[in-house]
């Protein structure tokens, strides 16, 4: 009896979304897109109230001190926390149950996600050493706003494939998670080793009760929030303890319970960090002034050019460029749904840096405040420029997948 020759299946650079997978996705996608508006409305108000005749309200609402840290502090190293928290939850998320566990499924989206911060760093350090400007703001380009980002892929690709808004949530928690180490590495100052010590053993008591499947709010929270003040006191941002919750967060359900720890508390905690959390911080962190003189002054500046360089054509071929060749020399192809140029709008569409580039913002510049709102200013412009270059493509793709 002969036998039939093994049939090779051929590894797919961008597979089809299935199951419950796809629907933890599409989950996901909802908050997150009405999250990106309500992004972008905060940021217009914004714009509009610090470049207004009331601006110095503005400035005083946002300065203002309450407790340890002004409003301002407390909705970039506060509320930002809920936020990184639930990226710690996606990416442990993903790393065991999710794309990120199947190598040859994560190899392209996270070779991508590495590109596309890797060469926007390069692109800003080459522009400020160039011309005399300050290379310390080399991370600001290159990190990617999901929640902006879904809510224009929401709005100009409603027909595209499930499976490239699947690459671009990977992308994003990839992309998270190399801020998050940016952020705990490069933007720590005047470390003290008993408050971490402090916040290590509080995360650690969380994983124990985690793992002893506690589940009573009224121990989690006083640990949180202690973790919380601790990292803030150690030194490292306070951002990296929701991080560090969320990775030690039970993501796999034991026979017979409904939903694991992380998808409870990710569908209690997600409407807070989406409407409120993640609006307020825009709210105090997207005022620049954008007044002739000042928009003269970013046009020349390198750090200004470097970011809005770096987001705008870095991102783009970072992204394309990690994915192309990724796909290239592992043999990988596409999925049939699929074709090159979806690859290409997403790249754009990944330019739209916006929360955590202008949190890597005010931590790179220090007390320079002059150089953060020129920062900040070539952010917002860059996003903007992304946003709707990506909308052009993906709503001409869209098209073509509606026909």
């Amino acid at each position: 009896m002969s036998q039939h020759p093994r049939i090779r299946q051929k590894k797919r650079a961008f597979p089809r979304v299935l199951g419950r997978e796809r629907a933890f996705l599409a989950d996901v996608l909802r908050a997150e897109t009405t999250g990106g508006l309500l992004l972008i409305a905060a940021a217009a108000v914004a714009l509009i109230w610090a470049n207004s005749p009331w601006q110095d309200t503005y400035h005083h609402v946002r300065d203002a001190q309450l407790g340890p840290l002004t409003v301002e502090g407390w909705t970039s190293d506060g509320a930002l926390t809920l936020f990184f928290y639930l990226a710690g939850v996606e990416l442990k998320r993903e790393l065991v149950v999710g794309s990120l566990s199947r190598l040859s499924e994560a190899i392209v989206p996270v070779v991508a996600a590495i590109a596309g911060m890797v060469l926007p760093a390069i692109i800003y350090v080459v522009v400020n050493l160039t011309a005399g400007g300050n290379p310390h703001g080399w991370a600001v380009p290159t990190a990617t706003d999901i929640a902006f980002a879904l809510a224009v892929l929401a709005i100009a690709g409603s027909s595209l494939p499930s499976a490239l808004r699947a690459f671009l949530l990977t992308l994003a928690v990839v992309d998270d998670f190399g801020a998050i180490l940016i952020i705990a590495v490069f933007f720590s100052h005047g470390f003290h080793l008993l408050s971490l010590l402090a916040a290590v053993a509080l995360i650690a008591l969380w994983y124990v009760l985690q793992r002893r499947r506690v589940r009573t709010p009224f121990l989690y929270v006083p640990i949180a929030l202690g973790a919380w003040w601790f990292m803030h006191e150690s030194g490292i941002h306070a951002t990296i303890a929701g991080v560090a919750l969320g990775l030690v967060t039970r993501v796999v359900a034991d026979p017979g319970e409904k939903d694991a720890p992380a998808e409870r508390i990710e569908h209690r905690l997600r409407p807070w960090s989406a409407g409120i959390a993640v609006p307020l911080f825009a709210l105090f962190a997207a005022g620049v002034t954008l007044s002739g003189s000042a928009v003269r002054e970013m046009l020349t500046d390198p750090v200004a050019i470097g970011v809005a360089a770096g987001l705008v054509f870095g991102k783009a071929i970072g992204v394309f460029g990690g994915s192309w060749l990724t796909a290239r020399f592992t043999r990988a192809e596409l999925n049939s749904d699929l074709a090159w140029r979806d690859v290409a709008a997403v790249s754009v569409l990944a330019g739209i840096g916006f929360t955590v580039a202008l949190l890597i913002a005010q931590l790179a510049f220090g007390s320079d405040t002059a150089q953060i709102e020129r920062a900040k200013a070539a952010v917002l412009v860059a996003s903007v420029v992304a946003a709707l270059l990506a909308t052009l493509l993906l709503a001409r793709r869209n098209r073509a997948y509606a026909d």
